[in-house]
């Protein structure tokens, strides 16, 4: 029987590009608030619901397993919001910064017990950002999160790993995707942007990411536990150029 996955906020853009590339290997359970996906396919089974939820989370383990044993799951969903010290409370700070925490902690934890109940091991991956060590200016609640999530891999991985339970993440760079593509319409510079940014001289495509996040749940990785894999074109490591005569933002 082939083994089956979760991927939570897979109904688009990056997530769905994860969900699809699993399917070559068994079935994907979609986590998602949406209440139905614009595509298709045969090998993917559709929860909706928060996967911040224990409760949701545990019902999209119990429907992978009904497709077979689950293997892998993928921490992908995310929120969006700005704010910062100046103009938001500290209230509003921590709530938007536990809202993406949330989403790594209830998968991790409904990964880690089901895989444990059924005596089986397996793969946890959590998508963070680049932002988690080095923050855009005005995304304080979403650079604060993803530093925490990485250090939850961590702290995963060094408690589970003797029960063969890999967890890592994938730190990524600019993606493109439809929100990207609303910037970059009404921004003119946005390419030269993300030349700028990151050495491959543009910004990365969500079935790169994918390729990637396949990897790291997969036997090829079987010796890789606790690790933040950048998926950023360099992004990360790139420094900026005390000669050059305007440097981009982002």
């Amino acid at each position: 029987m082939r083994p089956s996955f979760v991927v939570t906020g897979a109904a688009q853009g990056i997530g769905r590009a994860i969900a699809q590339r699993l399917t070559g290997n068994g079935h994907v359970v979609v986590l998602d608030v949406t209440d139905r996906l614009t595509w298709q396919h045969d090998a993917v089974t559709l929860v909706s619901g928060d996967a911040a939820d224990p409760d949701t989370a545990r019902r999209a383990a119990d429907t992978a397993e009904a497709h077979g044993p689950l293997a892998g799951w993928v921490n992908n969903a995310a929120v969006f919001h700005d704010a910062n010290l100046t103009d938001a409370t500290p209230a509003r700070v921590l709530d938007l910064i536990t809202t993406n925490l949330a989403l790594a902690v209830t998968g991790c934890h409904t990964a880690v017990n089901h895989l444990l109940a059924h005596g089986r091991t397996g793969a946890i991956v959590n998508v963070s950002s680049h932002q988690a060590q080095r923050p855009v200016r005005g995304a304080l609640p979403y650079a604060t999160a993803k530093a925490a999530i990485e250090g939850l891999t961590r702290a995963v991985a060094v408690d589970h790993g003797p029960g063969g339970i890999r967890t890592n993440a994938v730190a990524l760079g600019s993606i493109t995707t439809d929100r990207s593509e609303e910037y970059r319409a009404t921004d003119p510079s946005f390419d030269a942007q993300m030349a700028g940014l990151h050495p491959l001289g543009r910004p990365g495509t969500p079935d790169e990411v994918a390729d990637v996040v396949a990897f790291l749940l997969s036997p090829a990785s079987g010796f890789v536990n606790g690790a933040i894999l950048p998926v950023d074109g360099g992004r990360s490591v790139n420094g900026p150029d005390p000669e050059a005569q305007s440097l981009p933002r982002g």
